[in-house]
């Protein structure tokens, strides 16, 4: 008898190294994870699979670290997610489960998510969307009334108007606000990018500098011909026309 134990011996430990390297399914069912709120959650089943490559001794429970990771996994993805966006969310967990993970040496472990939403959770969701865009809306409209408030502060004529409209028995308060407003700049355009804002920034310190008839003069003859080295022949003839509209047939210097 103990000649046979000894000679099945390395037959099981081929059949068990075998059955290391073999794919073992697991399932997640009905797990509740937080959305981009965390007050409102995913309703969430993942089923997917282990495989442990032997190697290593005293390696506990795969199957427990497999679930874990797909969860933690799972829950960093949809975190980022809102209910209302179903299919994003969907595709996103979904291209992240199924890359196979190695939540430790040995232990690969891959999964395939399906989501749904229980009503109440929805309808939280959409509660929330509808607050967060009346805020959005009120937020918009102070920035625009603001941006209305500079423009007529920054303008010498309509602050004076305004002051005017406004406080008609204080007057004489006005060169105390001007002096306080001192160098406020006009709004920029919202839909300027950086690249446009820098230049009308830069434009508008420039014509600030230029005091007197001619240093405009100056500035317009460089400008003229350097808009003619570079080929733009019209923007050249209508910086000369603009600058000198008495003189309409005057030709570019």
């Amino acid at each position: 008898m103990s000649l046979l134990r000894r000679r099945s011996r390395p037959a099981e430990l081929a059949a068990d190294a075998a059955g290391a390297s073999t794919a073992h399914p697991l399932v997640l069912s009905d797990e509740r994870m937080a959305s981009r709120i965390s007050s409102v959650r995913f309703t969430v089943r993942i089923t997917g699979s282990w495989q442990w490559t032997p190697g290593d001794t005293g390696q506990g429970d795969l199957a427990m670290l497999a679930r874990a990771h797909l969860r933690r996994q799972a829950a960093k993805i949809l975190c980022q997610h809102s209910v209302l966006h179903l299919a994003a969310a969907h595709d996103a967990i979904n291209s992240s489960l199924t890359q196979r993970g190695c939540p430790r040496p040995g232990l690969e472990v891959s999964g395939m998510a399906e989501l749904s939403v229980a009503a109440a959770d929805r309808a939280l969701a959409e509660e929330h969307a509808r607050r967060q865009q009346a805020a959005d809306l009120e937020h918009g409209e102070e920035l625009h009334r603001l941006a209305q408030l500079q423009r007529v502060l920054a303008d010498p004529d309509l602050r004076r108007v305004w002051w005017m409209a406004q406080f008609p028995d204080r007057f004489s308060d006005l060169d105390n606000l001007a002096q306080a407003l001192k160098g406020l700049p006009a709004p920029q355009e919202v839909q300027d990018d950086d690249l446009r804002g820098d230049i009308r920034r830069f434009t508008d310190d420039l014509v600030t500098t230029l005091h007197t008839p001619q240093q405009r003069e100056v500035f317009v003859q460089a400008l003229v011909q350097t808009l003619t080295a570079l080929g733009h022949q019209r923007l050249a003839t209508d910086a000369v026309l603009r600058h000198r509209p008495h003189d309409p047939g005057s030709p570019p210097a």
